[in-house]
């Protein structure tokens, strides 16, 4: 029995160190779980975010498009509004998935973000189907979206705890007035 009693500190370091040991890959594991975890779901909210920016970008060439045949934009490529309006009813029935997907992934100042730019592209439209012909109200209108658009792209960056990026401000050519 001394024998056994000489020998247990030496067993009683064994069964602790195994136990440390198991302990540590088990917290290791657990660890390395969750970052993968968090790194997944965080793929998940770019790609929602960016669905979502680019349905919402084919609305906004819609209406540039039709607002330069009503002589607002200078678009290279103008679209009367008839032949736009299914195109538009296409568009926002393909911005409706990727909205709901948004709100059920995007953090809160993403989603309010992305409110106030769908909100200023429902306005583009309405003032497009209302068939004005006011290039500086349009202007307005365009500045404002290009606003919330940068808005909701600053909310998504700081979300994914990327750096800042572009404003994507670039000059355009005057609407030639006729």
């Amino acid at each position: 029995m001394s024998s056994f009693i000489q020998q247990l500190p030496a067993l009683v370091g064994v069964v602790i160190g195994a136990l440390g040991s198991y302990l540590a890959v088990v917290r290791s594991d657990r660890d390395r779980f969750r970052r993968e975890q968090a790194a997944r779901w965080e793929e998940r909210r770019l790609a929602v975010y960016a669905d979502y920016a680019r349905s919402l970008k084919k609305s906004v060439t819609l209406t540039y498009r039709v607002a330069a045949h009503l002589g607002n934009d200078p678009h290279p490529h103008p679209l009367p509004l008839p032949e736009a309006e299914p195109l538009l009813a296409e568009a926002t029935a393909a911005r409706d998935p990727s909205g709901e997907a948004l709100i059920m992934l995007g953090s809160p100042d993403v989603v309010e973000k992305a409110r106030t730019w769908v909100v200023l592209v429902m306005e583009m439209e309405r003032f497009l189907r209302d068939g004005r012909r006011e290039p500086e109200a349009w202007q307005g209108l365009l500045e404002r979206q290009r606003a919330a658009r940068e808005g909701y792209y600053t909310a998504v960056r700081a979300d994914l705890a990327l750096p800042p990026g572009h404003a994507a401000r670039w000059p355009l050519p005057p609407v030639a007035q006729g």
